[in-house]
């Protein structure tokens, strides 16, 4: 059974899940045209080869030119079930969104149509979240384990204000799931990165009896004494779980 092991020593987020997948194959072009069957436009994305403590791994930059307005779940559906995608990559997707507007309905204490995402609904996250499904897709990747997720501490600003690391919705994303406590004062899971993984991971703990196959390494943005990298191993499964 081919499996994918997600070994997250320095924590999770949107980019670092897309840079990781690109790493392993995933064509950039292909995926660049698969993107274009959404309709949002205004953004570009970068692929660029960079070193984290000489590690070599792929960060992807997502660039929005133009002024984007506040989406709701509903309006993120309607974009993902009006492209051309392929049906399983349309479920993954809206799958992750509504783990995401759950999260955030739980914390606001609102209904989950009355929630207008800020960073959510942003284009870059969208781009995240439908690229990771797309790469999943393309890579074969239908069986995914994952390690247990570093949380740093400290306090993030976003579009609420200041905010405990990690964030609300993120420790909501990640009820019941693995994680122990670091002393780094950064945000090392992100609620995109706690979505995509909550969702496709089965499996949270140690790395399972497997042959690898391919080793995909994604960079983060943060800069830190540990490598801001993420890093996926690409294998064969030897034990059923």
């Amino acid at each position: 059974m081919t499996i994918a092991y997600f070994d997250c020593f320095s924590g999770i987020c949107g980019d670092m899940i897309l840079g990781a997948l690109i790493d392993l194959g995933l064509d950039i072009n292909y995926l660049k045209k698969e993107l274009e069957k959404l309709d949002i436009s205004g953004y570009e994305i970068e692929i660029k080869k960079v070193e984290k403590n000489h590690i070599t791994g792929t960060d992807v930059y997502i660039t929005v030119k133009e002024k984007q307005h506040h989406r709701s779940l509903r309006d993120i559906n309607n974009i993902i079930d009006n492209s051309e995608l392929d049906d399983e990559i349309k479920e993954l997707s809206k799958k992750i969104f509504s783990r995401l507007a759950e999260a955030e309905s739980k914390i606001h204490n609102v209904k989950i149509d009355d929630i207008h995402f800020h960073e959510i609904g942003a284009v870059d996250s969208i781009i995240d979240i439908v690229g990771a499904a797309i790469g999943l897709k393309k890579l074969g990747i239908k069986n995914v384990f994952c390690s247990h997720l570093p949380i740093g501490k400290g306090f993030v600003t976003c579009s609420h204000g200041t905010i405990p690391i990690p964030a609300p919705a993120t420790v909501e994303l990640l009820k019941d799931v693995p994680v122990y406590q670091t002393d780094i004062n950064h945000e090392m899971v992100t609620p995109t990165g706690a979505a995509v993984i909550t969702t496709i991971a089965s499996h949270f703990g140690e790395m399972p009896l497997m042959k690898i196959k391919k080793i995909g390494y994604g960079a983060g943005k943060i800069e830190s004494e540990n490598p801001s990298l993420l890093r996926i191993f690409l294998g064969k499964l030897e034990k059923q779980y």
